[in-house]
């Protein structure tokens, strides 16, 4: 199973695409889609959607794992960032991929065992899981890949069967 991981975002998107087969874990690739700030928003939009795109056709994932939004701050960026995620979304439907969404807590869980675990914790275990030689940055990158290591601990468990 492809999976592609994503950290959303209007000005960074992450991403991490990964193959999971018989427990193991691949990284094909990972990075992040950045939009300027100066950029009409509608045009970051358009910006992400087709890089996203770019993804989908390269290595067409079978699952997309993204994360669930939780604000408790401000309401605009809050707004801005669920419209990137609808765009990205769509993208993955228009792909044909599932989509998937999980909560923070749950990657802590799936990635280190405990939900309470601090940023630097799931960054370190991401890059051990995946043999990577360093935590991928932006962050953003490090938290996609987390994303989809969640979803490939979790697709054959009974969370998904709800």
């Amino acid at each position: 199973m492809v999976i592609l991981g994503i950290d959303p975002g209007y000005a960074i998107v992450g991403f991490g695409i990964i193959k999971y087969d018989k427990g193991r874990l691949t990284v094909l690739d990972f990075g992040a889609i950045t939009t300027p700030a100066g950029m009409e928003f509608t045009e970051r939009l358009k910006s992400i959607y087709e890089d996203l795109s770019y993804l989908f056709e390269k290595y067409k994932p079978d699952a997309m794992a993204v994360e669930k939004l939780f604000f408790n701050t401000n309401k605009k960026t809050a707004v801005d960032v669920a419209q990137a995620r609808g765009v990205i979304l769509l993208t993955a439907k228009i792909h044909g991929a599932e989509c998937f969404e999980y909560t923070p807590l749950q990657v802590k869980q799936s990635v280190v065992g405990y939900g309470r675990a601090e940023k630097k914790q799931v960054q370190e275990m991401t890059r051990q899981l995946l043999g990577l030689s360093a935590v991928p940055k932006p962050d953003d990158t490090a938290d996609a890949l987390a994303m989809a290591i969640c979803h490939a601990h979790c697709s054959g468990s009974h969370y998904l069967r709800r």
